[in-house]
């Protein structure tokens, strides 16, 4: 999916555009399916008597709450979280009902640095951790995929997007 271009200037272009690694979905996707079990479980072996239906539907009720909770949600932040790194800047766009953004130039990058825990560099994942020159300093991306990559990329493009500055051009 390409981002829009209506957000960049004439002469930017997208060099890579993200979203956080699948490996984040794994915890929720666990969830989904200890809900269907529990749920189904507790339809089918609720006790005979007066309440049994009503029960039934609380249990129903409570599973797709769950099911929306723990799973729907994560997926949902997952897919409109946008890690997007421009021949000019970095753009964080996430929030499902309220969306929030953040640009960071290039030419603001004072520190890019990453970090993978053993399970991360099995998954080819990890930490991103910019500290740029704007008020807000230091912002922690998790779950990036290709950190060494994106890591690698920022620090190109900010040399680049420095030297052009430097250049006056």
């Amino acid at each position: 999916m390409a981002f829009p271009d209506d957000v960049l200037t004439d002469d930017e272009d997208v060099v890579l555009h993200l979203h956080p690694h699948w490996g984040s979905l794994v915890v929720p996707a666990f969830s989904v399916v200890a809900a269907l079990a529990l749920t189904t479980f507790g339809v089918f072996f609720v006790p005979d008597g007066f309440l049994r239906e009503a029960v039934q539907y609380l249990v129903l009720a409570l599973g797709l709450a769950a099911i929306g909770y723990f799973g729907a949600a994560p997926w949902l932040r997952w897919i409109t979280t946008h890690y997007v790194i421009t021949t000019e800047r970095l753009m964080i766009r996430e929030g499902i009902v309220t969306r929030s953004g953040r640009d960071i130039p290039l030419v603001w990058l004072n520190d890019v640095s990453y970090e993978q825990s053993l399970l991360d560099r099995m998954l080819s994942a990890g930490t991103l951790s910019i500290e740029s020159a704007g008020e807000r300093g230091r912002m922690v991306l998790s779950h990036v995929p290709r950190v060494e990559d994106v890591h690698a990329t920022l620090y190109e493009l900010a040399e680049a997007a420095d030297g052009r500055r430097r250049s006056g051009g």
